[in-house]
This record gives C-alpha cells, sequence and structure tokens, in this order.
C-alpha cells in the first residue's frame, strides 16, 4: 500500500449512514492498513484473515461491500466471492498480487464487482470502492413497497402519503432491512438485546409485519427465511 492520504476522495456519507465493509486478508499488514485507512476516511471495517472466519462474521452481520484477497490459505478468494454472490446481494472487490489478464477475468466471471491488484494507490481503491457503494441494491434515501414509502435517512414510515407511527425498535429493524431490499438479512444482525433471548426478535417482527401487511399469516412484504432471517420485499425508490 503506497502512503495513506487521499485528498478529494472521501466518501461523502453521514456517520450514521457510514457503509460497513468486509476486509478478507490472510495478511495482518494489509488488513490492519486497510482498517486504519478506511476508518479514516469514514467507512466502518470489519477484518477476518480467512474464507472460515468471514464465513462466521457474514453469518451474523450485514455488510455493504466486501474486499477479498485471492491467494489465502486453505480456501482461496474465488471460492468465497462464489459463496458470498450466492447468498448475499453486495458488491465485491478483488484485491491480489496476481495481475495476470486470466486471474482477473476468472474473478469477474465468478462474480466480481471490480479488480485491483497489489500494490495498490490508496486514492483508487476508495474511489472503486465508493463507486461500487453508489450502485448497491438499497443504497437509494428511500425504499417502497406496496403502499410504503419508508426514509432511511429520517427512519419515517409512510402509506399512502400518511404516517405510520414506529416504535424505537420497529424503525431500527426497517432501517436494517430496508439497507438490503429484496435480500435475506440474518436473524443475528437483528437482535437489538442479546438479554431477551433469540425469540424476542420473532416477537418483534411480527408486531412490525402486522403493521405493514394485511395478512401477517400470509406476509407479502416482511417475510421469514425459514432457517437464515427475515426478507423486506421492497425496492429503492429512482432520486
Amino acid at each position: 500500500m503506497r502512503g495513506e492520504h487521499v485528498p478529494d476522495a472521501r466518501l461523502s456519507v453521514s456517520a450514521d449512514d457510514a457503509p460497513h465493509v468486509l476486509v478478507v486478508d490472510d495478511d495482518q499488514r494489509i488488513r490492519s492498513l486497510l482498517e486504519r485507512f478506511l476508518l479514516k476516511e469514514g467507512v466502518r471495517v470489519t477484518a477476518a484473515s480467512d474464507a472460515t472466519e468471514a464465513r462466521r462474521k457474514l453469518s451474523t452481520f450485514v455488510y455493504d461491500a466486501a474486499i477479498l484477497d485471492v491467494m489465502m490459505p486453505g480456501e482461496d478468494g474465488f471460492s468465497l466471492l462464489a459463496d458470498i454472490k450466492s447468498q448475499h446481494e453486495m458488491p465485491v472487490l478483488m484485491l491480489t498480487a496476481k495481475a495476470e489478464p486470466d486471474a482477473r477475468i476468472h474473478g469477474l466471471e465468478t462474480g466480481a464487482d471490480d479488480y485491483v491488484a497489489k500494490p495498490f494507490e490508496p486514492r483508487e481503491l476508495l474511489l472503486r470502492l465508493g463507486n461500487l457503494l453508489r450502485r448497491r441494491p438499497g443504497a437509494g434515501r428511500v425504499v417502497r413497497f406496496g403502499d410504503f414509502l419508508f426514509d432511511r435517512q429520517k427512519e419515517e414510515l409512510s402509506r399512502n402519503g400518511e404516517p405510520v407511527r414506529l416504535t424505537d425498535r420497529e424503525r431500527r429493524l426497517l432501517r436494517l432491512l430496508s439497507a438490503r431490499p429484496g435480500a435475506t438479512v440474518p436473524r443475528q444482525a437483528l437482535i437489538v438485546d442479546d438479554s431477551q433471548g433469540d425469540r424476542a426478535i420473532d416477537v418483534q417482527i411480527n408486531r412490525l409485519r402486522r403493521k405493514l401487511d394485511d395478512d401477517a399469516a400470509d406476509p407479502k412484504f416482511l417475510q421469514t427465511i425459514r432457517g437464515s432471517g427475515y426478507r423486506l420485499n421492497a425496492e429503492p425508490e429512482r432520486e
């Protein structure tokens, strides 16, 4: 990594809506440098040293993007990339020492959204990451489902223009679910208070579902994905 100062490349996001990026690299030095650099530029970072650790973290948190190293001991980045793309809707940037065209093509064919070779310029990496984050599903401020609109920035829900009252926990659930419209959000990522027990999230989801779906027994918008989590069937509004 060639230096850490990146003028004019800072991601334009508010602190409350800062993107959360998963960095997977077996080189501790690279992980530390990326974490320190991205944090300084307003990005929340979770780091993993291999595919196994990355999978554990993917099962409990929702990420806005991932940066994956290709050459790792054990399972390589291409295999992890394929698994991520089969289960999660988020952009993935491949980071590797391999600069050969065949490696880049293989990564793109497997589903990578972009590719940066080591050694890389921090400014270029940040700009490429920013482009991916702006194109991600749910990156818009407002999402729509049926007669409902949810403003993710204001955390306000309306139906046919009329405000719908939400509790603090319902507001938080909608914020997390609407960040991935149409995608499954893991149960653990939605739990507000571990002391309440794992089943508490089901109670909170059911209460929110009664406000969103006319038939809570056969929900159209807020659905349970058995064994995985929950999904909000919504679409980001064009801005």
